[in-house]
């Protein structure tokens, strides 16, 4: 089976368990809280609770509330995202707070978010694997906030930000989800510290590829992939790796051929498209493509004392993570 169509299978049994959880009264705000969740998304995240929970010899029913745990917040972290940036769109269709109304998306976030806790301690685990993974779920939800106003102060501020400071941005408002998701699925397989830690440390670097491969996928990808224009990122100033580089590599003319497009709303196509080729020219797709490497390398290196079919799964993992094509 084809990695993509074993996301996939995780995925529908994940939407099944997530449908159950979120109906109530009233049913508008229920129908708000699920509205991203059954219009899209791969369950990534979702998908790193069962693997990690397997590879330790773990069953997928321990870690089934965990994993549904964490695909809440993450879907409460796109609705607020959504609302910040005002975006309009998401998965194909209207964001959360276009269709229902901002109030309406507000209190459908903090749904998400609340119900996320409930189900854990809704689960059969321990008293104690239940307090791990709570403990483990508030820091990544602290640790996402963080890394989301440390974006917000980079778009501010006129500084080009280093790729230091970068890293440290995406390892709290991307990896930390990607991170807790591997702790928590370990959580529920073992109560072996070394081994949780192994599986943080896999989730932590993995998450880090995965943003650096995004970020990249945000200025060059596709449109028809992506569904947003192309050099979109660019367009909107946001400060990713991929513009940092093309930034500092860039000399002379094509430095403002880059710039005069960079964070310019109104910036004609051609000159967005003229942008996007002059990034390509410097080689910055390969540049990128190394450093989520190196992340993703790390991330394989957290798995060596394990073995088994879920190992090789969350391998395959990174394969399909850092290696999607633009």
């Amino acid at each position: 089976m084809k990695k993509t169509k074993q996301i996939e299978k995780n995925a529908k049994i994940v939407n099944k368990y997530l449908n159950l959880k979120l109906k109530g009264s009233p049913k508008k705000l229920y129908d708000a809280a699920g509205h991203l969740i059954i219009h899209g998304g791969k369950r990534l995240r979702p998908y790193m609770v069962i693997k990690s929970c397997q590879i330790l010899g773990g069953k997928n029913s321990n870690a089934m509330h965990a994993a549904s745990a964490v695909e809440m917040v993450h879907n409460f972290t796109l609705v607020h995202d959504d609302i910040m940036d005002n975006d309009e769109m998401r998965h194909g269709v209207p964001t959360v707070h276009k269709k229902f109304g901002m109030p309406i998306a507000i209190l459908a976030g903090d749904v998400l978010f609340s119900k996320a806790f409930q189900i854990i301690t809704d689960s059969k685990l321990s008293a104690n694997a239940t307090t791990q993974l709570v403990s483990r779920l508030a820091k990544a939800c602290v640790d996402v906030c963080e890394g989301q106003l440390l974006d917000v102060k980079m778009a501010e501020e006129r500084k080009i930000p280093t790729q230091a400071e970068y890293i440290a941005m995406i390892s709290k408002k991307t990896a930390a989800l990607f991170d807790v998701s591997c702790a928590m699925g370990a959580i529920c397989g073992t109560n072996k510290a070394k081994d949780i830690s192994n599986l943080s440390s896999f989730g932590r670097n993995l998450g880090i590829a995965f943003q650096i491969t995004d970020d990249l996928i945000g200025v060059m990808g596709d449109p028809k992939v992506t569904k947003k224009p192309v050099g979109n990122d660019l367009r909107e100033g946001k400060k990713s790796l991929p513009i940092l580089m093309a930034i500092k590599l860039a000399k002379g003319k094509d430095k403002k051929t880059i710039l005069k497009a960079f964070g310019n709303s109104k910036v004609a196509k051609k000159d967005l498209s003229k942008a996007v080729d002059v990034i390509r020219s410097l080689g910055i797709e390969e540049n990128v493509r190394k450093q989520a490497l190196k992340y993703a390398e790390k991330a394989e290196k957290s798995l060596t004392k394990y073995s088994g079919s879920a190992k090789t799964d969350l391998i395959a993992l990174l394969g399909f993570v850092v290696k999607r094509s633009v």
